[in-house]
């Protein structure tokens, strides 16, 4: 396919397990460019844009921007969980863009706030109306977890990085607190990723089958089916089991940002939990804040249902860097 030269930005979603890559027309992807690559093909990202040009005609972006499941520093990212670094220099030379930026994937999700169609968004608990420009935080709980505050001050939008999924998973009772103990013996530590993410669902019904004395196993996505079904009791007591740690975590992170804009959760798991999250009891744990238990009634949460979301978010930062668009 042929494409105006020097004219789209190239945008790319990497996780621990597939690469997104689009163009962007300003803000807005361009349809019919978005194709996905599977990370164990290729041996780092370079090869990866390289191929998706090449796929698109070899066009030539005006700017590059990708956003990366991992922590940034000095235009420098390492992904958490794929043994992958890149940096500007490298997306420069894989992709011949003027501008080019490198994001964490969670402040790529917090560019694309406003720019997201409502029909792919999913209200789970009300909270009272606010300004356009209020706090927000953005919450991923896919291959990994992690979030990031939102601000939109005078002279833009600022979305700070954070690895918020390795700090220390929260204990409210003695089921919980075997479930630390459960984790850290495997991992030696009980980070928050090792629950909240989709191999942290694998582990908390594995957990449960200790519990039980009957130590099946079961992958995430058989967890989720047999949970909506209803075939599988371990599966709901470990869906419910997550919700609740889910909305206890987001409750301490609402109550450190103040997002009064609203919580957006993101990611994969995300939206396969969104039917269940009320049912399970999200919100009873979101405000389970003791004498705050009222004061957590005014951070709304939702989920983002649009699948491609950062690479709008990736877009939007560019418009934001190069005033074009």
């Amino acid at each position: 396919m042929a494409h105006p030269q020097n004219t789209y930005s190239l945008v790319a979603d990497i996780g621990g397990t597939n690469t997104r890559v689009a163009l962007a027309d300003g803000r807005e992807i361009v349809d019919g460019t978005i194709r996905r690559y599977s990370n164990a093909e290729f041996p780092g990202l370079e090869s990866v844009l390289r191929r998706y040009i090449e796929d698109e005609g070899g066009v030539d972006p005006i700017a590059a921007c990708i956003a990366v499941a991992g922590p940034v520093r000095d235009g420098r990212a390492t992904m958490t969980n794929l043994d992958w670094t890149m940096d500007k220099d490298t997306l420069a030379r894989a992709t011949k863009a003027e501008t080019v930026a490198i994001l964490n994937d969670l402040q790529a999700q917090g560019h694309a706030l406003g720019y997201i169609d409502e029909a792919n968004i999913r209200t789970i608990l009300d909270g009272p109306a606010d300004k356009a420009t209020a706090a927000k935080l953005v919450v991923g709980v896919g291959t990994g977890f992690n979030a990031a505050p939102v601000f939109d001050v005078e002279h833009g939008r600022i979305v700070t990085p954070s690895e918020s999924g390795h700090a220390n998973l929260p204990i409210r009772d003695e089921m919980e607190l075997r479930l630390c103990q459960f984790v850290s013996t495997a991992h030696g530590f009980p980070a928050v990723e090792d629950v909240l993410s989709g191999r942290g669902l694998e582990r908390v019904y594995a957990f449960l089958g200790q519990e039980a004395n009957d130590h099946k196993e079961m992958a995430a996505k058989d967890i989720m089916a047999a949970c909506a079904s209803g075939s599988d009791d371990r599966a709901v007591a470990a869906a419910r089991l997550f919700t609740r740690m889910l909305g206890t975590v987001c409750g301490n992170l609402s109550l450190i940002q103040l997002p009064f804009g609203g919580v957006y959760l993101a990611g994969g798991v995300a939206r396969a939990f969104a039917p269940h999250l009320n049912q399970f009891g999200f919100g009873e744990a979101f405000r389970d804040k003791g004498r705050f238990a009222g004061f957590m009634g005014n951070f709304a949460v939702r989920v983002i249902e649009d699948d491609y979301a950062a690479l709008t978010g990736s877009a939007a930062h560019l418009v934001a860097l190069t005033g074009r668009g």
